[in-house]
């Protein structure tokens, strides 16, 4: 169900240097010149500072080339799928309607050949004009947008708002936040980080939802990362998840706060995998694992990674060699050592599947198995939506302990953004997780 909001003051194109003094004059208006307030009473939110970078690359990229005819707005609804494959189609690549690595680069290379006249989007550009109702009703105090453009650099242009998310009819009074969206080229954006920094209210605890992928070396991440409290990421987005895991890693060994939307899409098959190790009976013969399995849709293995990492994080296996081939199915091979000594193998595949859903990479299947005829510790984790069939055609499965994941309601990045901004404190178990993961992934380099 949505929110319904009351609006303090639509959206106004003003210049950088005005933006203060016309947040001050809105919530001035409210107070007025009576005693008695306006009924309801609208009352600054005073919960958090949020910048959000929105750069919406590919849906740019498809109105430029004359695909989207929609608003730039980030919603991967029905028109914008409609219009990937129709780029497919015109592109020669194989028609799924996902937005994967292989049609975003070809869509670079067109716009690229493109001559100056004809490289404008016309569209309607709606980022930043509202916000998920999942994020709004946690009553932030501000809200930063950053939108890159692709036009010419003619500097930044600002545009103020404010609105009142009525949450419940119990009382009269509002909690507003406000509405900042700075628009402009990723290099005039980039001239104006320390003036994005000064907007967060200093008060408050910031956060950074970076909708791309992180770039340390990037001047306007850099400002970021020094000013927030938590800069969030999603890498179900990563065309090489690897090489982002690797510059994530990096910034929490420097002590930076970073969460991954995407660690919280399985944590129903971490809890699974866990619950399948409560039985005493089970519970010692843990350490007998020796073969991992792990299927996931193919096209990003940062789940099947993440779930490999935190599996070793807590059974304290060492990876000590890493292979991959890519053909039908995308292989990873990784091999590890326990505490014991024990060889443990696990295999990462990535499965093509017929009709994917949006998230790239999700997770299908899990098998943990062991070479000890007396260890009770063979388990199959399945999801309830595609089954596992690769994992019990592989045999062992009528002596295995099986377990469906349920699909969850909602993995959109809006509504595990409403979850994380509910947590306050570091993750431990993820950034041990993440750990073990660049260790895998050096070897990779190796």
């Amino acid at each position: 169900m949505s929110t319904s909001f009351v609006t303090l003051q639509k959206p106004k194109d003003i210049s950088v240097n005005e933006i203060e003094a016309e947040l001050a004059q809105i919530w001035q208006s409210q107070i007025g010149d009576n005693a008695t307030p306006v009924t309801p009473t609208a009352t600054r939110a005073a919960t958090f500072s949020m910048v959000i970078y929105e750069p919406e690359e590919f849906q740019q990229l498809l109105a430029i080339l004359g695909f989207y005819k929609g608003a730039i707005e980030g919603v991967n609804g029905s028109q914008m799928k409609e219009a990937v494959k129709a780029a497919q189609a015109a592109y020669g690549l194989t028609i799924t309607g996902r937005v994967d690595p292989a049609t975003l680069n070809k869509l670079r290379e067109e716009y690229a050949k493109l001559p100056p006249e004809q490289a404008k989007m016309t569209n309607e550009d709606h980022r930043g004009s509202s916000v998920a109702d999942a994020i709004s009703t946690q009553n932030p105090c501000r809200i930063i947008t950053l939108t890159p453009t692709f036009e010419e650099d003619q500097g930044v242009t600002a545009q103020v708002s404010a609105y009142c998310p009525i949450l419940k009819k119990t009382s009269n009074n509002l909690m507003c936040c406000e509405y900042i969206t700075l628009k402009g080229t990723k290099a005039a954006l980039n001239r104006v980080g320390d003036t994005v920094a000064a907007l967060m209210v200093p008060e408050l605890p910031k956060f950074v939802w970076w909708k791309a992928t992180p770039n340390p070396e990037h001047e306007l991440f850099k400002k970021m990362v020094d000013c927030c409290r938590c800069i969030i990421l999603d890498s179900s987005y990563y065309s090489d998840p690897e090489g982002e895991f690797l510059k994530m890693v990096e910034l929490i060994e420097a002590e930076t706060y970073v969460a991954d939307l995407n660690w919280h899409r399985f944590s129903a098959w971490q809890e699974l995998t866990a619950a399948s190790f409560d039985p005493p009976e089970r519970r010692e013969y843990i350490q007998d694992i020796d073969q991992v399995t792990i299927d996931y849709e193919k096209g990003n293995p940062a789940q099947a990674l993440m779930f490999l990492g935190w599996l070793a994080s807590r059974l304290e296996w060492q990876p000590v060699s890493y292979s991959e081939t890519h053909d039908l199915y995308d292989l990873i091979h990784i091999e590890l050592k326990g505490p014991n000594q024990q060889t443990i193998k696990a295999e990462l595949a990535g499965v093509p599947i017929g009709d994917p859903g949006e998230i790239i990479g999700d997770l299908i299947g899990i098998s943990l198995t062991t070479s000890n005829p007396k260890a009770d510790c063979n388990t199959i984790i399945c999801s309830e939506t595609t089954g596992c069939m690769r994992m019990e055609a592989k045999g062992g499965a009528q002596i295995a302990k099986t377990e469906q994941v349920t699909a969850t309601a909602d993995q959109k990045a809006e509504f595990l953004m409403s979850q994380q901004l509910q947590r306050w404190g570091r993750d431990v178990l993820y950034e041990e997780s993440m750990a073990l993961v660049a260790q895998m992934l050096k070897l990779r380099q190796a």
